[in-house]
């Protein structure tokens, strides 16, 4: 049915058992319809600790937690990834690139399909690199693109290159940027987001250990990924848009920027402006939440 999780597997329906190794989690050892049954929004982060105080201001929002209450790890039993659950809100660690994100999903997704939850919404919170904008402004992506601005991702499967399609649902797009207008206490604006393999010669920073290109050619690249719709520069969105495509899943990409690349490379800001600038994803996908509940 449409508004459950589609499984594009269908060896998964001949096992006995679904052991999810990366978070120490398994159909045979766990109830995932009373764990995890409830779940309708999945918000998933790089940061293990990040994520574990988005949880903590969902539940101070919703109501559904006591002041200084501690959220156990739901994934105590490995070091991988963290995982988090209050109420309707389930919160999970990604780590950092494609290759991490993508093994989180392909468990996350089994989890949900598994718990037999319906009506699903995730988001990725996050942090990024700007293109044409001031720090601290958010960016809602409309859809992925690779480091030559297609909106595709690739990948090598049995050996052959798969294709696939990195657009991100429009209609989630708007409801999050009607919220940040709503909120009103930061920049936000919808665009693309350019995907990369790596944070520094992929991205075309100047500091890092190799660089082989010259400030000038550094400058065409960017001035031409913001030519091309780019407004920010972060690793996991493709496969992140990829995969809730073929899962059948309403999905989002909500990052701040940390600076603008065409002034500079290096992430200067003092650490207490930095804090602040990475609250407001999870402020505006808090507040969103809230409204979809009937809350606000």
């Amino acid at each position: 049915r449409e508004n459950f999780i589609h499984l594009c597997n269908p060896h998964l329906e001949k096992m006995k058992e679904d052991i999810l190794y990366h978070f120490a989690l398994g159909t045979g050892t766990h109830d995932f319809p009373a764990l995890f049954g409830d779940v309708k929004f999945v918000c998933v982060g790089g940061s293990p600790s990040r994520m574990k105080a988005f949880i903590s201001y969902m539940a101070e929002e919703l109501g559904l937690g006591s002041p200084g209450c501690d959220y156990p790890n739901i994934c105590a039993g490995t070091d991988r990834y963290a995982m988090y659950k209050v109420g309707p809100v389930l919160s999970v660690s990604h780590g950092m690139g494609i290759p991490s994100i993508s093994i989180m999903l392909h468990e996350l997704v089994k989890l949900l399909y598994h718990a037999k939850c319906s009506d699903i919404t995730i988001i990725r919170i996050g942090t990024s690199g700007g293109i044409g904008l001031e720090p601290g402004s958010v960016v809602i992506t409309r859809q992925s693109v690779d480091a030559t601005f297609k909106p595709q991702l690739e990948q090598v499967v049995l050996g052959k290159t798969v294709i696939r399609s990195t657009n991100l649902d429009e209609q989630l797009a708007k409801e999050l940027m009607q919220c940040s207008k709503e909120i009103g206490q930061f920049n936000t604006v919808i665009g693309n987001t350019m995907c990369t393999l790596d944070f520094y010669e992929g991205q075309g920073r100047l500091d890092g250990a190799i660089c082989l290109y010259d400030e000038e050619e550094k400058l065409q690249y960017l001035k031409d990924a913001y030519e091309s719709g780019v407004r920010n520069i972060e690793m996991e969105s493709s496969v992140f848009a990829a995969m809730c495509n073929l899962s059948g899943v309403r999905a989002a990409v909500v990052c701040v920027t940390l600076l603008n690349r065409l002034e500079g490379d290096q992430i200067s800001s003092p650490h207490d402006v930095l804090v602040e600038y990475q609250q407001r994803p999870q402020k505006l996908v808090g507040y969103f939440i809230k409204k979809s509940l009937g809350k606000v």
